[in-house]
């Protein structure tokens, strides 16, 4: 049964591996029903894989290989909660090794061009906490990072 509100997400002609990529790396995902075009289209033939039904960390999606008159960018990206830094290490090293790219606090891109933010739950406390003070110490530590630093937000946090 197709879900109420399912994340269609764009490819180029890579949603089948980019949906398995996902299943491999991330908790509770999951590759579901491959959908293979009726018909040719302008970014394929009959018979090629048009969609890809797949799970994100329990979020149902589908991979839609559109062809390459859409790129992605970072108003739309997946945001993933870790709770320690070999969780945020192993995601974020996952898709930088699989031929992504880093970005700032906490920011990276697939190689398909999709964004993620692999923000450790404490940064978000940290950078949400109270205490203004507080706050903006962990902020302005977040602000130098890439990959974030559990270690280092606490002791931003503790001044």
């Amino acid at each position: 049964m197709l879900a109420k509100n399912t994340i269609c997400v764009w490819y180029d002609g890579a949603a089948l591996e980019a949906a398995t990529f996902y299943a491999r790396t991330f908790p509770d995902s999951s590759v579901g029903a491959i959908h293979r075009a009726p018909g040719d289209y302008p970014a394929g033939k009959q018979g090629d894989v048009l969609m890809v039904d797949f799970t994100v960390m329990g979020i149902p999606c589908v991979g839609l290989n559109g062809g390459p008159g859409m790129l992605h960018n970072e108003s739309f990206s997946f945001q993933v909660a870790t709770d320690d830094q070999t969780e945020t290490d192993r995601l974020w090293n996952a898709i930088i090794d699989n031929g992504g790219q880093a970005s700032a606090c906490g920011w990276c891109k697939d190689k398909w061009g999709v964004s993620w933010q692999i923000s450790p739950r404490m940064l978000i406390a940290a950078v949400t906490h109270p205490d203004p003070a507080v706050a903006r110490r962990a902020f302005e530590a977040m602000m130098k990072m890439g990959k974030i630093d559990i270690a280092a937000i606490e002791a931003a946090v503790r001044g």
